[in-house]
């Protein structure tokens, strides 16, 4: 009988009307607060049946997690995985996968707009927060990486790298699965972010990864900042960094699930083993540096 009701559930939730009923028209807000609070609740039985619920909406695969038992729900929402579960493509010409995603919206940045799916763009500089820095990516490449809130929350450095900067730009916390993308425009713009920006080691290019906030997230931790560090305390702010990362290592979480979108100078292109609609997990092949 379970897996009939979870199939039944899994269909409900994927009718478009219903899903964006129950994930947008909600006080956003209100309910990101209220699940961070929930979920870090330690109590055995809310424990228990929370994770018991999550499972019955999600394809949860925990035999890659370092541990076996959890404190809390929030606690397996950024939990670790065990040592080697992800490495990372060795390859110096490679930008791997800085997260587990769905690879969504990908190409080339032209005329200072990009896509968040087909026919909604979006102005760079309204995503970055800053004209200069959309500037240096016309006619670069972009790629959309979506986290489901079974996967691994966790994202990686794609590159030997020095991070320079931290922009973190407060905003909302609209739901950021495909219905959302198709109905509300420039989206990622809309919504809590922290665009990275850093130097790669032996080529001097820079990137910017830009981790996005949403609905029950609204909550980005930067491991290199230090992992405590609640961006928002402080409000919309710069700030100036000078951290080296080796490819692999960890630079932060979120607190359920969102969206990273990585985007690189004109001469990188997209790994041509990957496609959209494909799902990568971190440490895996993603871009290709110019040769």
């Amino acid at each position: 009988m379970m897996p009939i009701f979870r199939s039944t559930l899994a269909r409900v939730a994927q009718q478009e009307d219903i899903n964006f009923l129950l994930t947008n028209r909600i006080p956003r807000r209100l309910a990101t607060r209220f699940i961070g609070w929930f979920s870090r609740i330690e109590n055995p039985v809310v424990r228990d049946l929370s994770i018991a619920t999550w499972r019955l909406f999600t394809d949860l695969d925990l035999s890659d997690a370092r541990q076996a038992r959890f404190r809390s729900l929030h606690d397996l929402f950024i939990r670790q995985l065990k040592d080697g579960a992800r490495p990372a493509d060795p390859d110096a010409t490679i930008l791997a996968s800085p997260s587990d995603a769905i690879l969504g919206a990908h190409g080339t940045v032209e005329r200072g707009q990009v896509l968040q799916v087909k026919g909604f763009p979006y102005p760079l500089r309204d995503l970055l927060g800053d004209e200069a820095e959309a500037a240096r990516y016309e006619g670069g490449s972009y790629v959309t990486l979506r986290l489901t809130s079974a996967m691994y929350h966790r994202f990686h450095a794609p590159h030997d790298l020095r991070v320079e900067s931290v922009t973190y730009i407060s905003g909302d916390t609209w739901n950021v699965n495909p219905i959302a993308l198709k109905r509300i425009e420039r989206l990622f713009c809309k919504n809590e972010r922290a665009p990275i920006r850093a130097r790669l080691a032996g080529t001097g290019h820079v990137i910017t990864l830009v981790p996005v906030a949403a609905i029950l997230v609204a909550s980005i931790r930067l491991g290199f900042l230090g992992g405590e560090l609640d961006l928002r305390e402080a409000g919309p702010r710069r700030i100036p960094c000078d951290v080296p990362l080796r490819k692999g290592d960890e630079m932060g979480w979120f607190q359920h699930g969102s969206t990273i979108v990585l985007f690189a100078p004109p001469g990188f292109r997209l790994h041509e083993a990957v496609r959209e609609g494909d799902t990568i997990r971190a440490g895996q092949a993603l871009i290709r540096l110019p040769v």
